[in-house]
């Protein structure tokens, strides 16, 4: 039996990917969240075998989240789930350590046999994100990602482009005003970006957010 947890931020997408867990006999349930900070805290806690794994998060976006649960969970396994997979996103995603990635257009089918094959220790990347993988490696100058950037620098611009405050940001990420302040100079000053609009479309650009979780 492999435990299972799900991060999503879609209610219904939630309680779909949960309940197909929950009917299948070698999956075990045991959490789900729809924020990545919580679900980051109790996925370290719990320790699950396999986490569903939105790419778009509020709070802390799915590469970080995949990052940072790696370190402390070098065997997890994680099954990606995107409904805008860019090939930004995408090699992003791979070099953090996704076992799998499918997009949410996908068919019930190839969920359950995403989920059947990553549970079984393999690897599932849905068709169109094969072809991606296979044009990033024929034409790796078209890639663009935000690696000048550090992985607390690229939570601060999420939260930016979320419209969070500094005092905001600072709660959620445990640190002072002051850091958030210098966090936020210090980004405008890497991107030659002068205001929160220019931060919001260039996490748009890179994959930190998508447009339509800003509407």
């Amino acid at each position: 039996m492999k435990t299972v947890y799900v991060v999503e931020d879609q209610q219904i997408m939630r309680d779909f990917i949960s309940r197909l867990i929950e009917g299948q006999a070698m999956l075990e349930l045991i959490g789900h969240s729809g924020d990545g900070q919580d679900a980051l805290r109790e996925c370290l806690k719990l320790q699950p075998d396999i986490i569903v794994l939105d790419v778009y998060l509020p709070g802390l976006n799915g590469v970080d989240f995949l990052r940072q649960l790696k370190k402390d969970i070098p065997g997890v396994k994680v099954l990606g789930f995107s409904a805008f997979p860019s090939p930004g996103n995408v090699k992003q995603m791979v070099e953090a350590g996704a076992d799998g990635l499918v997009r949410k257009t996908e068919s019930l089918n190839i969920l359950e046999q995403a989920l059947e094959q990553v549970a079984a220790g393999q690897t599932f990347f849905s068709p169109d994100v094969v072809n991606m993988l296979r044009d990033m490696m024929l034409h790796p100058e078209r890639i663009v990602s935000p690696d000048q950037l550090s992985s607390r620098e690229r939570q601060v611009v999420q939260l930016i482009a979320e419209g969070k405050s500094n005092k905001e940001i600072s709660e959620l990420l445990n640190i002072s005003i002051k850091t958030t302040e210098t966090h936020r100079t210090n980004i405008m000053r890497k991107l030659d970006v002068h205001d929160a609009v220019g931060l919001t479309r260039y996490a748009i650009k890179h994959g930190l957010v998508h447009s339509g979780a800003l509407a």
